[in-house]
């Protein structure tokens, strides 16, 4: 499956950065790590993405609040978005919804998991 979507992760744990690059990169896509999301924003405005991979809790910038960002720019409207979470909190959840996410994973998450969904988000019908 070599597809080479790009696909854009923000956390600020390294090694959460360092398995889910791993693990795309394996599965053929084309993973881009971040670890704040001040530096994804920048990235995002050069850089072109399919989907993005969002931590929830981070220094500088929140997830939520990075999604927020990243929805109001036209282009990144209709950017499949997971967020990933270290608890399970509803109200997370809820407003990650609201703003428009199509996936929620709660760490630790596995690697098929990852891929399961990352692979319904990017196939050519979703």
């Amino acid at each position: 499956m070599m597809n080479k979507a790009r696909i854009l992760i923000v956390d600020d744990e390294p090694n959460n950065q360092r398995i889910l690059s791993y693990t795309l990169n394996k599965a053929g896509y084309d993973p881009i790590a971040v670890g704040d999301g001040k530096s994804a924003l920048e990235l995002i405005g050069t850089t072109h993405f399919q989907l993005a991979i969002l931590d929830v809790s981070m220094p500088v910038m929140d997830g939520i609040t990075l999604l927020k960002h990243i929805r109001a720019r036209m282009e990144y409207e209709r950017l499949p978005v997971i967020i990933l979470t270290g608890s399970g909190d509803d109200d997370e959840r809820v407003r990650a919804e609201e703003i428009g996410i199509q996936g929620f994973l709660t760490k630790p998450v596995g690697s098929k998991t990852v891929l399961d969904i990352v692979a319904s988000l990017l196939a050519p019908n979703a």
